[in-house]
Parts: structure tokens; sequence; C-alpha cells
């Protein structure tokens, strides 16, 4: 096959992979549920960002940026929002911030070593994100929906040290999604070998 052909080819696969992977990380969106004794019952949990790693660890971190906002669109198509897109603009900010720091380090060596230690880093910085991003930007705009006060007293029912918004957002927030990121990170260590041989044959 020429280089062009190559070249052709690898393109299409990229697309057709890219647009699959989103699709899928879209429906997995769907199907989220809270977990009631780290943070409040309106933080919910899903496995969206499985499908959007190993996107990214297989064609980059662009393409992972790109299956992130897939992502979001095909859930707002099948369901809509009800947070006037506050939840699915911190969603995709969150998850841009956890792949990828991921993808750019498995990038640079391919092997089962850098993945993980990319997961774990990035895990690290979507937390951190998610601190800031919520307590200065989602928090403050979630106002519309539900006072700032109501979000602080669910946050104290369950961690007796928040106080604050901030501290809310340390609290409950961060230990939230450190378990969401290491959630995600045990699921795409296991399975991503074998899916990468599949993707490399056009799935």
């Amino acid at each position: 096959m020429s280089t062009a052909k190559k070249s052709n080819s690898y393109r299409l696969r990229m697309l057709t992979t890219t647009a699959m992977l989103g699709t899928m990380a879209g429906l997995l969106m769907l199907i989220e549920f809270p977990l009631g004794f780290i943070a409040p019952s309106f933080y919910k949990i899903d496995l969206s960002e499985v499908p959007v790693m190993i996107g990214a660890f297989a064609f980059g971190p662009i393409q992972g940026i790109v299956i992130e906002l897939i992502k979001i669109l095909i859930k707002l198509i099948i369901k809509g929002t009800s947070t006037g897109f506050v939840g699915e603009l911190a969603n995709f900010i969150v998850g841009v911030a956890m792949v990828v720091p991921a993808s750019v380090i498995y990038k640079r060596k391919k092997t089962k070593k850098h993945a993980i230690i990319g997961m774990m880093i990035s895990t690290v910085v979507m937390a951190v994100v998610g601190v800031f991003l919520n307590a200065y930007v989602m928090i403050p705009m979630y106002a519309a929906f539900m006072p700032i006060e109501q979000i602080v007293e669910a946050g104290k029912a369950i961690i007796p040290w928040v106080k604050d918004t901030f501290t809310f957002c340390l609290f409950c927030v961060l230990p939230f999604n450190l378990l969401k990121g290491i959630i995600v990170s045990v699921i795409v260590a296991i399975i991503y070998k074998p899916l990468s041989r599949l993707i490399r044959k056009g799935l």
C-alpha cells in the first residue's frame, strides 16, 4: 500500500473510531449515579471518560478533546440539559483536564507504565481543576438553579467541615473527582491494550 493510501486509511479509521467512541461516551454519560457518602446527590459519577481516554491514547490529545465534545453533544441531543448547560460545560472542562495530560504523557512513550503514570497525574490535575472551576465559576453559575447556601448546606450534611463554597469544593468535589479519576484509570488500564489492537485494525 502506498504512503498516501496508508495515510488516507489511517485518517478514515481515526474519524470513524472518534465518532464511535464519542457516541459510546455520550451514551455512558446518560448512566450516572450519585456518591452520597462524598458529595450531594446532584453530583453524579459516570464512566463516559473511559472511551474518551481510550481515544486520546490511540490518537492523541486533540482527538481526545474532539471525542469529549462529541460526547457532550450526543448527551444534549438525547437528553437535553437540566442545568442550563452548566453541568455539561463543567463535565467537558473537567474531562479535558483529565484526558489531555494523560494522553500527552503516553504519547511521549507508549508503554503501560507511562499510561498509568499519565492517568495518575491527570487524575490529580482533574481534581484540582475541578475544585477551582466549581468554586469560582460553576457553582456561582449553578446558583441560578439552586442557592449557594443550599449547596453548601447539602455538603455540610455529609461533611461537617464544609463551611462555604471553597470548603465544599475541597471536601466534596475534590474527593469525588479523585474517586472518579481512579475508577476510570483502573478500567482503562485493564481494557486499553486489547482494544488498541482492534482500533489499529479498524475495529
